[in-house]
């Protein structure tokens, strides 16, 4: 169940990030401006704009993943500018998350999880997985989705949830 709730949709929503970043350069290119302007863009002053909304929707999944399983991430330098450096980084880090396996979580439910932010504490690798590399990522994933839709840009929820595996 583990592998399922994380792996396999962190890209699948990376893979969405990546169309919603397409369709906002639709929007750019309509509308005149530079698609720098969205990348820059952020919802509050106090809040990371776009660039740094996908790095790090891109570092809790692959860290994320990392610290479940013992896996090395791919590193990455925090230094993207362009929109083909972010989506370089998002294709690089969805490969790295098809890389997994059900097999590569057996063990990841009871292992302790520490963060550097968390002064020597630690969650084992359910608490972690539910209680915090869930929500953060979608936290990231989503804030990237409202600079976007709040820039003008014509994407709404089925862009956000993506192909649904429908049955009939």
């Amino acid at each position: 169940m583990l592998y399922n709730l994380t792996a396999p949709q962190f890209a699948k929503m990376l893979q969405n990030l990546n169309r919603l970043l397409e369709k906002g350069v639709e929007h750019a290119t309509h509308k005149k401006f530079e698609v720098d302007v969205l990348l820059n863009s952020r919802l509050a002053p106090d809040q990371f704009n776009l660039i740094r909304q996908i790095q790090i929707a891109t570092d809790t999944a692959k860290l994320g993943m990392s610290r479940l399983t013992g896996k090395e991430a791919p590193k990455h330098e925090d230094n993207e500018k362009t929109l083909a450096e972010l989506q370089k980084r998002i294709h690089e880090v969805i490969t790295y998350l098809h890389s997994f396996s059900e097999m590569d979580l057996k063990d990841a439910t009871t292992k302790h999880i520490s963060h550097p932010r968390w002064d020597g504490k630690y969650l084992l690798g359910e608490e972690f997985a539910f209680q915090h590399l869930i929500p953060n990522f979608y936290f990231h994933i989503t804030t990237a989705y409202s600079i976007l839709r709040h820039n003008g840009v014509d994407i709404g929820k089925k862009d956000y949830l993506g192909e649904l595996p429908y049955k009939k």
